[in-house]
């Protein structure tokens, strides 16, 4: 092979290999530029979720927030037997009932929401019947546990207020059919007052009452005596013990109401 032709046959060699590299070099680019588009479509992904999940979080926290609490059915009703407030407990029910309960309760609590639709109608019926007689204690044992925290103390505050107006059963329903979740936001004063209106209750006590916080002092002091009272204690599943709402006391011992027939044999007996 003569001197010119293998110059020539080099030359093209170094073409090839030079365009070779600019292929590998424009196909690495492309890939490069493709792995650079989906990471940023990713990170707009998950920005979009993470903000997605704190708006709807937020949403959910705050629910309550300029609702209404709507009266429970029947809460415009009249009733025939007495309601009366006596210190920190609301009495209802004919004073000669054979039979009485203390029933231990926060507006908060959902066990006691899910207490009060089981039984709260059945219980009532027996009140109306005059065989029975309900004293019902408002404890503002979560009162740390809804956001803002406060709410339990307002509510049991305002229903206090509400047995002074005869409007306690109305108010009490209500707030249990319209129970906020633990560990979310609550109601606030404004919207306890406008129940109270809503179920008829029309007095500035009142809405000055809760705005106020009349019985608030008083009560926290009694969740305090209630704590530690040793008669109100009980095992619980978990093997702790002390005590927890609701509770249920008929003539000085705890009624487990975990049978569906437990007042029907507390009436019979």
């Amino acid at each position: 092979m003569g001197g010119a032709e293998r110059t020539a046959r080099k030359r093209r060699q170094e073409q090839q290999r030079s365009t070779g590299s600019q292929v590998v070099a424009k196909a690495r680019g492309k890939k490069d530029t493709k792995k650079i588009i989906a990471a940023v479509v990713a990170v707009v992904v998950l920005a979009g979720v993470v903000v997605g999940g704190i708006v709807w979080t937020n949403a959910s926290k705050n629910a309550t927030e300029g609702q209404t609490i709507q009266a429970a059915d029947g809460a415009a009703a009249t009733h025939d037997y007495p309601e009366r407030r006596d210190g920190l407990v609301v009495v209802t029910g004919n004073p000669e009932a054979s039979t009485t309960i203390d029933v231990y309760a926060d507006f908060l609590c959902p066990v006691c929401g899910q207490f009060e639709q089981a039984y709260g109608e059945q219980i009532k019926q027996k009140v109306g019947e005059g065989v029975l007689q309900v004293r019902t204690h408002m404890v503002p044992m979560l009162v740390e546990a809804s956001d803002p925290p406060g709410y339990s103390l307002d509510a049991a505050n305002a229903a206090l207020l509400a047995a002074d107006e005869g409007k306690f059963t109305a108010f009490h329903d209500s707030l249990f059919a319209n129970q906020p979740e633990e560990g979310k936001r609550g109601y606030d004063k404004e919207q306890l007052i406008q129940l109270g209106r809503d179920v008829g209750i029309t007095s500035k006590a009142f809405a000055d009452g809760v705005r106020n916080g009349t019985f608030d002092g008083q009560l926290i002091e009694e969740m305090k005596r209630i704590a530690a009272d040793p008669s109100l204690e009980q095992t619980f599943p978990d093997g702790q013990r002390g005590f927890g709402t609701p509770t249920v006391v008929s003539d000085g011992s705890i009624v487990s109401f975990s049978d569906a027939q437990w007042l029907d044999k507390l009436l019979a007996n």
